[in-house]
């Protein structure tokens, strides 16, 4: 397993992070996404022969907000 963390803007309520979670763990290889609103930080553990950063990313950017 690998863990990046994310810095995400354009999340402005809680709505925001459900969606930026929503996102990430839909993806196969996503184990977990832990998304603080404060911080405007991702945190995404996910198996990486599965899914990489930058599909992760990707998953954040079509969700509505800017990865960093």
């Amino acid at each position: 397993m690998s863990s990046v963390t994310m810095k995400v803007s354009g999340m402005t309520c809680n709505h925001c992070v459900m969606r930026v979670v929503k996102a990430l763990k839909e993806l196969e290889g996503v184990e977990d996404a832990k998304v603080d609103l404060a911080a405007k930080t991702a945190v995404v553990t996910y198996d990486d022969t599965k899914v990489d950063a930058e599909d992760l990313a990707d998953a954040v950017v079509e969700a509505g907000y800017k990865v960093e």
